[in-house]
């Protein structure tokens, strides 16, 4: 790798230019957080499952790998708008969970844990009904019964009209069609 003989005595150069690029692209994500005062409350799947025997709510699960570039892109943007991160902690525990994850995790009663055969955790494989495609969201109601999976990235206001249909269970009484014409109106 060729190293600019500049950049090799001048200290003070490389000083300056980590500064320039703290204050351009760190400073400012840092502050927009800061300004919306609404972020996504996460919690480990072990935490909801916890929180959901003492106050029951429904869960939204954001299940994701590492190397997913829609995962990452959902994490930036669609989790950081504020509208979202107030109504997500309104109605829904959040977690988010690593399909590819070692961890045993206990969910109804059973322990799931890696399965190399399917490259990722049984019980990703089992709540995505085997079909592993990332970034998916699960929601599962207050009683922990999986609700249904939403494949894909979903901008904030995608992901606020899929939150409505399942936080205001209108997925008991209207088709999905007839909800999404409703909200498309």
């Amino acid at each position: 790798m060729f190293v600019s003989p500049a950049l090799v005595f001048r200290p003070r150069l490389i000083l300056r230019l980590v500064l320039v690029w703290i204050a351009v692209y760190l400073i400012p994500s840092y502050l927009q957080a800061q300004e919306s005062g609404e972020q996504v409350q996460w919690y480990t799947w072990q935490e909801a499952s916890k929180l959901q025997q003492e106050k029951p709510k429904k869960l939204l699960l954001d299940i994701y790998t590492n190397w997913c570039g829609w995962c990452k892109k959902m994490d930036a943007s669609t989790y950081r708008d504020k509208a979202v991160a107030k109504y997500l902690n309104e109605h829904f525990y959040a977690v988010k969970m690593d399909a590819e994850t070692k961890d045993s995790l206990h969910f109804q009663g059973k322990t799931y844990g890696f399965k190399p055969e399917y490259r990722s955790n049984e019980l990703a494989a089992v709540l995505l009904n085997g079909q592993m495609s990332y970034p998916t969201t699960v929601f599962l109601d207050d009683k922990m019964n999986p609700i249904g999976p939403v494949p894909g990235y979903m901008d904030n206001r995608q992901m606020l009209i899929v939150m409505r249909y399942f936080a205001e269970d209108l997925y008991k009484t209207k088709r999905w069609e007839d909800y999404l014409q409703d909200e498309l109106k």
